[in-house]
């Protein structure tokens, strides 16, 4: 059975994170580790980490995943901001590392008019840079897929598949499935036979065993948009049979799916009753 949960608000410090995942009925959650839209993070006491664990423990969560912040772009062409990015990413991983969660999952970049050439290339130079200097973590890093809105890159599975081809270290670097941006991109999830044709394609380029965890959003665009744009389960362009098919498909019995949709918590708590009353694992 999948692990079904949203992202949380870690407001007042990550150690509240874990009761507010468990009181709108969370199996696993989804948090930024530091203030999304800041470059320079206050760093995680101690005291906070062993609550943070203890609160994870009293509520039996198996699943944490970590987003990295939005204004990290691992390919940006200017040295002064690439090396930003760098050092912030750094950081994303030593905090993660320190919380003793498993995975980060970040937007690979975005190449501001170089190419998605360059971009590719660079994303996974910087990927390396930034594994190298952190050489002792096990965190796993997750390539989110992407809708290609402007000059975002990792909207193709090809894109993914050569960023994690390009790095010398493929073994820390897996995938997070975002079900919005893929729909934007141009993958047809809204129905059976281009579900299955797009975890056929992903298993056929990139993998399926890299394939870590999920985001479920539905998408206010239409296919092919390239447009990122969040919608609740149901009521967007994909609809809730994608989202059904998703949850009940054994090969990602195992794995988390995290909402990402617009609205508040008491939304997501009835997102995720939702998804866990047509549960049929």
């Amino acid at each position: 059975m999948p692990y079904i949960g949203c992202h949380i608000s870690i407001s007042g410090g990550v150690d509240n994170a874990p009761e507010r995942a468990a009181e709108i009925g969370c199996d696993a959650f989804q948090i930024f580790t530091a203030n999304q839209m800041q470059w320079k993070a206050s760093p995680i006491s101690e005291e906070s980490r062993k609550r943070y664990l203890l609160e994870i423990e009293k509520h039996h969560f198996q699943k944490v995943i970590a987003h990295d912040s939005y204004l990290i772009n691992l390919s940006n062409p200017e040295p002064k901001k690439q090396a930003m990015s760098r050092k912030a990413f750094i950081e994303e991983i030593q905090r993660t590392t320190f919380l003793s969660i498993p995975y980060i999952v970040f937007h690979p970049g975005s190449h501001l008019g170089k190419g998605v050439d360059y971009a590719l290339k660079t994303i996974a130079e910087s990927l390396d840079y930034c594994i190298e200097n952190v050489p002792d973590s096990p965190v796993t890093l997750l390539l989110e897929n992407t809708a290609g809105q402007g000059t975002n890159v990792g909207y193709h599975f090809d894109h993914l598949d050569t960023i994690i081809r390009q790095s010398a270290h493929p073994d820390r670097l897996g995938v997070c499935f975002d079900t919005c941006h893929a729909f934007a991109a141009g993958y047809n999830l809204a129905d059976e036979s281009g579900y299955q044709d797009t975890f056929k394609q992903f298993d056929d380029i990139i993998g399926l065993q890299r394939l870590k965890v999920f985001h479920l959003n539905d998408s206010k665009k239409p296919l092919g948009s390239h447009i990122d744009r969040h919608h609740q389960l149901g009521e967007g362009l994909i609809g809730f049979e994608a989202f059904y098919r998703m949850i009940n498909d054994e090969r990602f019995s195992e794995m988390a799916m995290i909402l990402e949709t617009p609205g508040n918590v008491k939304h997501y708590a009835r997102e995720i009753k939702l998804l866990k009353d047509n549960l049929n694992l």
